[in-house]
């Protein structure tokens, strides 16, 4: 018998009308209570165009009885000068118990989702709860998701400002938001981030973009783009500064450069990373200490973050 394609494939449009960021948020911090899932990375690199590195990713999760999955990704950050996603992805989830697949889903829809819910909920666990400004370092596709995601937690937010290399694609993200949101474009990164309750980092960038000594007291910083052991967002005072939080040590501190280069230059020991969201939402650590307390939270976005997020797509889709 075949298969009914038009049922086994969730769309990017499925999940835009039925999968919120609220109920996201909620099964994330569910499922962090669960057994972790057995995890398995793949990362193959070449050479791009204009001097750019190209990467295709590929992260399974298998969580026992429950489901495993794979994703499938491609980064190719020569892509924003053709004004195409820099990343582009595919995800299959598999029955726990069968092994049987259960559904194809839109790859780059479930990513965006996955890790925008990801860094809200550090921000539920970790921020202000009367956080007020929020700052979004970059434009690129995650960045509308991130500011929607975060201000689903911390609703009082009402001043959003956006820093991004291209004024172009800056505005762009601001026209497409602002009929919603009271949203701003800003040229002084350094004022905006020592003024920002909340900073949202989403960029490419190798070299550090936020410096510590401009945080203000009081500060969640979200730092959700380097991916891999040469990239980093944020220097080494940020990391001295702030109490470190991940969302999972498996996958981030010996595997992302913003953890392992201070962690290497003797910055940052492996053991002052303060709690993962598996210790925070189950109850091990309380979160935020203080209102003056600087916390640094790395959204690392592993497998089994695609797997919990596939998990809730399907009985939200298909269910």
């Amino acid at each position: 018998m075949s298969r009914d394609t038009s049922q086994f494939h969730i769309s990017g449009e499925e999940i835009r009308d039925r999968v919120g960021y609220a109920g996201l948020i909620e099964a994330l911090d569910q499922m962090h209570r669960e057994d972790p899932a057995n995890l398995g990375d793949l990362l193959l690199s070449a050479q791009g165009e204009g001097g750019t590195t190209n990467h295709f990713l590929v992260r399974a999760g298998w969580q026992r009885g429950r489901a495993l999955g794979v994703k499938m990704a491609s980064v190719f950050p020569g892509n924003r000068a053709a004004d195409l996603p820099a990343i582009q992805a595919s995800y299959v989830l598999f029955n726990g118990t069968t092994g049987s697949p259960l559904a194809s889903i839109d790859g780059n829809e479930l990513t965006w989702r996955k890790t925008a819910a990801d860094s809200a909920l550090g921000s539920l666990r970790l921020s202000r709860a009367n956080c007020k400004t929020l700052l979004m370092v970059g434009a690129g596709a995650m960045a509308p998701h991130l500011i929607r995601a975060h201000i689903s937690v911390r609703p009082e937010i009402k001043q959003i400002e956006v820093w991004n290399r291209s004024a172009d694609r800056r505005d762009r993200l601001i026209a497409s938001l602002r009929p919603e949101l009271d949203i701003v474009a800003t040229d002084d990164l350094q004022r905006a981030a020592s003024n920002a309750d909340l900073i949202s980092c989403a960029t490419m960038a190798q070299q550090p973009l936020i410096h510590g000594e401009w945080l203000s007291p009081g500060c969640h910083l979200d730092l959700v783009g380097a991916f891999t052991l040469d990239m980093r967002e944020a220097d080494d005072t940020a990391m001295r500064r702030g109490q470190v939080f991940v969302d999972s040590r498996q996958t981030t501190i010996s595997e992302i450069g913003e953890l392992a280069i201070p962690i290497k230059n003797g910055t940052l020991r492996e053991q002052d990373v303060v709690a993962d969201l598996y210790q925070l939402s189950g109850g091990d650590h309380p979160g935020r200490q203080g209102q003056d307390e600087i916390t640094v939270f790395k959204n690392g976005g592993g497998g089994h973050l695609d797997l919990m997020t596939a998990r809730y797509i399907y009985d939200k889709c298909r269910l």
